[in-house]
């Protein structure tokens, strides 16, 4: 332990549990963000980002001209999680799939009227990414024998 931790955060004995892919989509959609991984100058890069869960696709909005919106069309991943940094509990979700811009009239209206932005800028490309992949880990406390 070093100095800036708290005594109490490593007092938890605890144990990984792997999720399968329905309760780790489940998990997913009660998280407010994310982070979307995608290939920018063939070096990876991440945005933290806003979602939901639609029919088995994580949805995120953008701007055309964003670098993420390039990734239509490429295989991206997207992580979320809900961790307790005191505690050292919780979960972590990553979803391995195809990017694809959604041109549905009617998907891409219900779609802007469920996920709004969370900066103060147009975004008029909406991606959605196949849940081809999916796994997630649970960090929990454990009782002591």
């Amino acid at each position: 332990m070093n100095a800036n931790e708290p005594a109490y955060a490593t007092a938890i004995a605890r144990r990984l549990e792997n999720l399968d892919r329905d309760t780790a989509l489940a998990l997913l959609a009660t998280a407010g963000f994310g982070r979307v991984v995608f290939t920018q100058h063939a070096l990876p890069a991440i945005r933290p980002v806003n979602h939901l869960v639609d029919n088995g696709q994580v949805i995120i909005r953008t701007r055309l001209s964003a670098a993420v919106s390039r990734a239509a069309g490429e295989v991206v991943a997207y992580e979320a999680d809900d961790l307790d940094a005191v505690r050292r509990l919780g979960w972590s979700v990553v979803v391995t799939g195809t990017a694809r811009t959604v041109d549905d009239p009617d998907r891409v209206a219900r779609l802007e009227r469920t996920l709004h932005p969370w900066v103060d800028q147009p975004m008029n490309t909406i991606i959605a990414i196949d849940t081809e992949l999916v796994t997630g880990v649970r960090f929990v406390g454990t009782t002591p024998d």
